[in-house]
């Protein structure tokens, strides 16, 4: 039955009727069965479908072609495709998830008090500790299960169903397919890793309504995504960035932004960049894991060519928006 519910809630995010589409079908890797219910979706926008009883889907994806697609289903891997052709139809085969259930604690058999502190940890870490992040509500908190590792201080979190999460400050309900999460106290680590389905909350109204969008754009303003997009359009000075090098050196657009042959821009500096706000002295750092890394002008970069530290990094999923918010 909780299955049932969880699918009803994705097929309602969706709205129907498209105009340019993406075809194709979803097929269990393991058995070649047709998936039925999996979602179709691009990370972090309001984007997004759902497979029919024979696994096959349709998808607009005009507005966000750069972007990847990315594909989840309850009990399977999630799948994401960063280059494929886009005028044929897709065969995307999902992998059966397996959980690790001799390192699970079952909820059922936690002590209500420790099971209370692990979520306390979950939220804070996971949504954040700003106001938006604590003002969220996890609708489906029992499907989260913990395992801890007592000798490394480690706690582990994972979800077999996506999490339902009203943002009440933000004003939007998010659902977010938890694939990792780990936090360390003792080496002070943290990490996580899903993806997200943003779906307009239908609360917002009048007085109500001014109040998010001045909270959205709070939430913007200083954000990675206004970095980017400031970035991509060369505006940096204007709306108020500088970025240095571990040599305390400014660097501009053409330092930083590269192109091929298109439209597309890349990110690349060969060593580790800071980023102030209305300040010289940087709040925020980039750190390069890999070559030139591929951003656009939604603000969304490709998330293994770079890593965050300082102030940004601590933007949780409390204060995030989706690739469709417009800050004007």
């Amino acid at each position: 039955m909780k299955k049932i519910i969880i699918i009803l809630i994705l097929i309602n995010l969706f709205p129907s009727g498209y105009s340019q589409l993406l075809k194709g079908i979803i097929i269990d890797k393991s058995n070649n069965a047709r998936i039925s219910f999996a979602t179709v979706y691009i990370n972090g926008t309001y984007i997004g479908t759902y497979s029919d009883k024979n696994g096959n889907f349709e998808l607009d994806i005009s507005k966000y072609s750069s972007m990847p697609l990315t594909v989840s289903a309850l009990g399977y891997n999630r799948e994401t495709l960063v280059d494929f052709v886009k005028d044929k139809p897709l065969v995307i085969y999902l992998t059966p998830k397996v959980f690790e259930l001799k390192e699970v604690v079952i909820n059922s058999r936690e002590q209500s008090r420790q099971r209370k502190g692990r979520l306390l940890i979950f939220r804070e870490e996971f949504l954040g500790k700003t106001d938006n992040g604590q003002n969220c509500e996890i609708l489906n908190e029992q499907d989260i299960n913990f395992s801890y590792d007592e000798k490394t201080d480690t706690l582990k979190a994972f979800s077999a169903n996506p999490l339902i999460i009203i943002n009440m400050r933000l004003g939007y309900k998010i659902i977010y397919y938890l694939e990792k999460f780990v936090s360390c106290k003792r080496g002070q680590y943290f990490s996580y890793d899903g993806s997200v389905i943003f779906n307009k909350d239908s609360i917002a109204d009048g007085s109500q309504k001014q109040n998010i969008e001045r909270r959205r754009r709070y939430a913007y303003l200083g954000s990675r995504m206004h970095f980017l997009r400031e970035l991509w359009n060369n505006n940096l000075k204007a709306s108020g960035f500088s970025i240095i090098n571990m040599l305390d050196e400014s660097l501009d657009y053409k330092m930083l932004v590269t192109k091929k042959d298109g439209p597309e821009k890349f990110l690349y500096y060969p060593e580790k960049i800071g980023i102030g706000y209305y300040s010289r002295d940087p709040s925020s750092y980039i750190v390069f894991k890999k070559g030139k890394v591929f951003f656009d002008a939604n603000g969304y970069f490709d998330p293994d060519g770079i890593s965050w530290e300082g102030q940004m990094s601590r933007q949780r999923l409390g204060d995030l928006l989706p690739y469709e918010y417009n800050s004007n």
